[in-house]
């Protein structure tokens, strides 16, 4: 309890104050989940002249797949996806750079974006596949495009039949959702700022389940294509930035044993944080903007009522026997 974590640069992540994560941390940490990024890879492994990153080395990742080379090294040559796994499960408490939301958590790098941040419908929808197939109990995709198919569709409710979580970022158009945040199935995030106000560019609209923080986001990542041993710390704006947040608080309630999706979106959204009541104020932050530790207080609440109630119940049964 009232754990606080020695990284440096966790005085500028202003994000994990306000999604109540240090608060969260008393409860969970998202130990015994895997959570897959479905984004350009991770700095997960030192390959091929690619390293993994300072700031999680204390991570563990496990085996995922890239479906740009169609081989299992998912490195990171952008830098989108390291920036968005760090805010996931950066490695925290360790003296370096900042820290993650769900920190205990194993990462699984999914690359179906290119060292240019684009990808194929088809690749997305296939990484939705492998990750659940393989083992992910939550899934993250701060990617998108302004069109729903069915290939997605069909990915999607595969992933949701495995049990997996899926979260995705709204879009950072300013105006409709994008998919797969737009897409059945899935947790849609929106971006908020220090200020709990809508980010400009966020999306909005129908597909809006949750907001997040999504301005300013403080992370490590790469720099010069994954080679070098280049690395950055910067703050970075999007509804990439945002979905994280969601992903690995939805990790933190997997490892508190609520693995039904259902039950994970549920959860999140009935605690999240109102700062808009009327129907307009749904249409930009969807539930509210989320709030981990009154997520995870929630659940562990509701576990201690259940085992108060056997307790009460096996000594009302020893009496009677």
């Amino acid at each position: 309890a009232n754990f606080v974590p020695d990284d440096p640069l966790y005085k500028d992540q202003w994000h994990m104050e306000r999604v109540g994560a240090p608060k969260a941390w008393d409860y969970a940490s998202g130990r015994g989940v895997t959570v897959a990024v479905i984004d350009t890879g991770i700095a997960c492994e030192d390959f091929d002249g690619f390293t993994k990153g300072t700031d999680l080395a204390g991570t563990k990742c496990v085996g995922g797949w890239n479906f740009i080379r169609d081989n299992e090294h998912g490195n990171d040559d952008h830098g989108h996806g390291t920036h968005v796994a760090g805010t996931i499960a950066q490695t925290t408490n360790n003296g370096i750079g900042g820290v993650g939301v769900a920190f205990d958590v194993r990462l699984m790098p999914i690359k179906v974006l290119d060292k240019g941040g684009w990808g194929t419908t088809l690749d997305i929808a296939n990484g939705i596949r492998w990750a659940s197939d393989n083992g992910a109990h939550v899934i993250n995709m701060s990617l998108g495009g302004p069109r729903n198919s069915k290939v997605l569709e069909d990915a999607i409710a595969h992933a949701r039949s495995q049990g997996t979580v899926v979260v995705a970022a709204a879009g950072n158009s300013g105006s409709s959702v994008g998919f797969p945040g737009g897409s059945e199935g899935v947790i849609g995030v929106s971006a908020s700022d220090s200020s709990d106000k809508l980010a400009s560019f966020s999306s909005r609209g129908k597909g809006v389940d949750i907001a997040a923080p999504g301005v300013a986001v403080v992370q490590q990542t790469i720099c010069q294509a994954g080679k070098n041993k280049c690395e950055i710390f910067p703050g970075w704006n999007g509804t990439s930035m945002a979905s994280p947040h969601v992903a690995g608080a939805a990790a933190l309630l997997v490892g508190m044993g609520v693995t039904d999706p259902d039950a994970v979106e549920q959860v999140l959204t009935e605690n999240a944080r109102v700062v808009d009541p009327s129907e307009g104020g749904k249409r930009l932050y969807g539930a509210g903007i989320l709030d981990a530790a009154g997520a995870v207080r929630a659940v562990a609440f509701k576990q201690a009522l259940l085992r108060l109630g056997l307790v009460a119940l096996f000594t009302m049964l020893v009496g009677i026997w």
